[in-house]
C-alpha cells in the first residue's frame, strides 16, 4: 500500500520535504520508520532513536504502535519545531 512521508525541520534538511513508498497492510508507524532507517544511512541518522523524534499519523501525534493504513500521511519532526 503506499503512505506519503512528511519531513519537517532538521530531518527534512537531510531527506527532503517527502517522499511516497509502498509498505505492507499492518505496519506501524514503528516499523515503518525501522525499515525507513535500514535502507539508508540518510534516513538512520535523520529518524534515529533516542533524540527525541515525534511522529504524527494525518496529522495527529501518534505512538509507534500507531498502524499505517492505506494513503496516510505518516510525518516525522524533532521534538520542537518553529513556525
Amino acid at each position: 500500500m503506499k503512505v506519503n512521508l512528511r519531513y519537517f525541520a532538521a530531518i527534512r534538511e537531510v531527506l527532503g520535504e517527502h517522499e511516497v513508498i509502498d509498505v505492507p497492510h499492518g505496519i506501524t508507524v514503528g516499523e515503518l520508520r525501522d525499515r525507513l532507517m535500514a535502507g539508508s544511512a540518510n534516513h538512520a541518522r535523520a529518524l534515529v532513536r533516542g533524540q527525541g523524534r515525534r511522529c504524527a499519523l494525518n496529522h495527529v501525534i501518534c505512538e509507534e504502535s500507531a498502524v499505517v493504513t492505506e494513503g496516510a500521511e505518516v510525518a516525522f519532526f524533532p521534538p520542537l519545531t518553529g513556525g
